[in-house]
């Protein structure tokens, strides 16, 4: 009797473990292609963070910058 009390347990344990990991990894990948779809800055924001900043931006200096921000979400 106990030894079936101990595999319910058991189970029970490692199937909130599977759960758990499974579930944040799909959230993680749910997140990554929204922030893919959806970048949280865009040129005019950009354009406007660097004129705040005292600077005149041009639009090279833009297409660099968010060059820069893709390539750190691609990695």
């Amino acid at each position: 009797m106990e030894l079936g009390i101990i595999w319910i347990i058991l189970i029970a344990l490692v199937a909130l473990i599977a759960g758990a990991a499974l579930g944040f990894f799909i959230a993680r990948k749910y997140m990554m292609n929204y922030l893919k779809k959806n970048p949280p800055i865009n040129e005019q924001m950009l354009r406007t963070l660097m004129m705040q900043m005292g600077q005149k931006p041009s639009q090279k200096k833009i297409n660099q910058m968010m060059k820069q921000m893709n390539n750190q979400m691609d990695k």
